[in-house]
């Protein structure tokens, strides 16, 4: 059992946090003993009623009837026999190509001698052979699944025997590309009106050459640009001469300068200040831990919060601050840690001032974290275009999930010529 702390020896900020941390405790506690009596009320799970739910609107329906008794061979009527059972069986279909041939008219005019064509029904102009549900498809798996061009043309003989070899495929991403351009244009149109933007960045492989993947995003859009260059110039281009009101980011020099106000990744700076402690810092950096964890703890109730509540909680912070700000490490990474915050004290709590801020840069982190899956898988790309497309497809995904369409569904949007923002 572990040892109960000497109390009388922590501060008050520490006896507060410790109090926080044993009233979740226990909220957690009566949650599950709440959860557990209810379950001791329900009846227990047997073959007989934990099947799953049936289908609403089976395609077929099965009736299985018994025409004589399995014990004496005597005949059996439908009115000696009840229902027993029901159930259901899925299954997939073969998925086959539906192909449909297209026979096209011209006709000439006996009048005035020219010629007129047939027109043809929307989705079967001439061109290529293939439909956007496949199109969708092909740019789904290989986006957001990080399927290669090998084994996507594999999977679409396999699976739905249709013959797409890899220039194939390129050819129908090349064609994709416009539309998706179209959409990003317009989402970052958006973007430029954004109160808060929230950056990030991650290193991507082109032709065997460093490049960086960067995104921009809020609660209504993303932006994902894939650039040769991790200099702040690339704000500056993509911004073009907005300057939003708050900027959430991490402490790279690139990221800072860009907006009124800042509000630094706590998410990171805990990450930093535990390395510190794994590291041997016992004096500065478990206390400025403690201080962002309350933090932390304040910024999930911070919409709910009256403003005077929140000021009260601030200042309170910015005292703790001053007293670990105090203090004098004797190892490196604490010093280090004390003239980061010594510097940068005044965008750690942006959040309590503006509460439709997050305190974190964990969406930007999530939008990128395909980015670092796809490089694994594939390695990197071939082309700029292919890394551009791959950018705006997921600038689209990302924005289409604010607005409550999965990623599939946002695909074929756009290559049906619609847009996945609200109010369009």
């Amino acid at each position: 059992m572990p040892t109960l702390p000497d109390l009388s020896r922590l501060s008050h900020a520490e006896k507060d946090a410790l109090i926080l941390a044993l009233w979740q405790r226990l909220e957690a506690a009566e949650r599950r003993i709440t959860e557990l009596e209810r379950k001791l009320t329900e009846p227990p799970k047997t073959p007989d009623n934990s099947s799953r739910p049936l289908a609403c609107d089976p395609d077929t329906t099965v009736v299985a009837k018994a025409l004589a008794c399995v014990h004496c061979q005597a005949a059996l009527s439908d009115v000696d026999q009840v229902l027993h059972d029901r159930y259901d069986k899925v299954d997939l279909p073969p998925v086959r190509p539906v192909v449909t041939r297209v026979e096209r008219y011209a006709g000439h005019c006996p009048c005035c001698g020219r010629v007129s064509l047939a027109p043809v029904p929307n989705g079967l102009e001439p061109g290529t052979p293939f439909s956007v549900n496949i199109l969708a498809l092909a740019i789904y798996l290989r986006f957001t699944h990080a399927i290669s061009y090998q084994r996507l043309s594999r999977l679409f003989l396999h699976l739905f025997a249709l013959q797409l070899s890899e220039g194939g495929l390129d050819a129908m991403f090349r064609r994709a590309k416009p539309c998706f351009d179209n959409e990003v244009a317009a989402i970052l149109a958006r973007l430029r009106r954004s109160r808060i933007i929230c950056s990030d960045e991650t290193t991507v492989r082109i032709d065997g050459h460093t490049h960086w993947n960067w995104v921009f995003q809020n609660q209504q859009v993303v932006i994902q640009v894939i650039r040769n260059s991790r200099a702040a110039s690339v704000v500056a281009d993509v911004l073009d001469g907005h300057r939003p009101s708050i900027w959430v980011s991490d402490l790279y020099s690139a990221q800072q300068g860009h907006a009124d106000l800042w509000q630094i990744c706590l998410a990171h700076q805990l990450r930093d200040c535990q390395y510190a402690i794994e590291a041997g810092d016992a004096i500065f950096a478990p206390r400025m831990k403690t201080l962002l964890l309350r933090a932390v703890v304040l910024a999930r109730r911070r919409t709910e919060l009256a403003a005077s509540t929140r000021r009260s909680y601030q200042q309170r912070l910015d005292r703790d601050l001053d007293a670990i700000m105090a203090l004098a490490p004797a190892n490196q990474h604490g010093k280090r840690l004390r003239k980061r915050y010594g510097r940068n004290r005044g965008h750690l709590f942006t959040f309590l001032d503006h509460p439709d801020t997050p305190p974190d840069n964990n969406g930007s982190e999530r939008e990128l974290r395909p980015t670092a899956t796809y490089r694994k898988v594939t390695g990197g790309f071939r082309s700029n275009w292919g890394a551009d497309l791959f950018a705006a497809v997921r600038s689209v995904v990302g924005t289409a999930a604010r607005h409550g369409s999965d990623a599939y569904q946002a695909i074929h949007t756009i290559l049906g010529g619609a847009s996945v923002l609200q109010g369009g």
